[in-house]
């Protein structure tokens, strides 16, 4: 599976890495101010993507004698730097995502850059958005996700954009078997994962599943 990772402008948590599990990565993108994030982790972008409006001209004039790719927009566009990334990654054939710096500080560009993967268009790309210890998935109607992890892990499913309906859970401390979350209802929060694994299978409507580990685990921590 070739695999792309992006990183945005937004919040990193203080001591982040990169997991093993990610490298090597078919292509590193990185959305405007994202290209810092990706020098703080010792990774070097192969594309950094954007208006550019928090760059420096000094810093990308380094990335470009680098011989990474600077491919600038103008700042009055559709799209965000992030979805921009999303695009020219779906053009290089990627089908997994990574998604670093994507949450914090701006809480619109947040629920913007989550909200992403629910486009028509990147039905298709698996994304992972990581912050610390958190992951977030987006699983649509008629779709089933596996989740690895450790016992006492926190699993989260918050319905998006309406109800979410036929959820069957297999592994986790309060079981669902064909029930619906309602769309605004925190019934589905901070839920326990009982065994290393879990399974989630939706019906109908949009489930954003958040897991929190609370004791590190090779290729699923950054």
């Amino acid at each position: 599976m070739k695999r792309a990772i992006l990183v945005a402008n937004g919040e990193m948590l203080p001591g982040t890495a990169l997991s093993t599990a990610w490298l090597p990565a078919h292509l590193v993108i990185a959305a405007d101010g994202g290209a810092r994030h990706c020098l703080a982790l010792g990774l070097r972008p192969d594309i950094v993507i954007g208006d550019f409006d928090s760059l420096e001209p000094e810093l990308l004039a380094r990335l470009e004698a680098q011989g990474v790719t600077l491919l600038r927009y103008p700042s009055q566009k559709d799209e965000t730097d992030l979805e921009l990334a999303f695009l020219h990654a779906l053009s290089r054939g990627v089908q997994e995502i990574i998604v670093l710096g994507a949450l914090g500080a701006r809480w619109d560009m947040t629920l913007a850059n989550l909200l992403l993967p629910v486009q028509e268009r990147f039905a298709a790309l698996q994304v992972r958005f990581y912050d610390g210890n958190q992951e977030i998935r987006l699983l649509c109607g008629g779709q089933s996700l596996a989740l690895q992890g450790q016992p006492g892990d926190t699993i989260s499913l918050v319905p998006l954009c309406g109800d979410a309906s036929g959820i069957t859970t297999q592994g986790l401390e309060y079981p669902l078997a064909g029930e619906a979350l309602p769309f605004g209802s925190p019934r589905g929060v901070s839920n326990v994962l009982l065994g290393t694994s879990a399974q989630i299978n939706l019906s109908e409507g949009i489930l954003a599943c958040m897991h929190i580990r609370h004791q590190p685990t090779e290729g699923n921590t950054l």
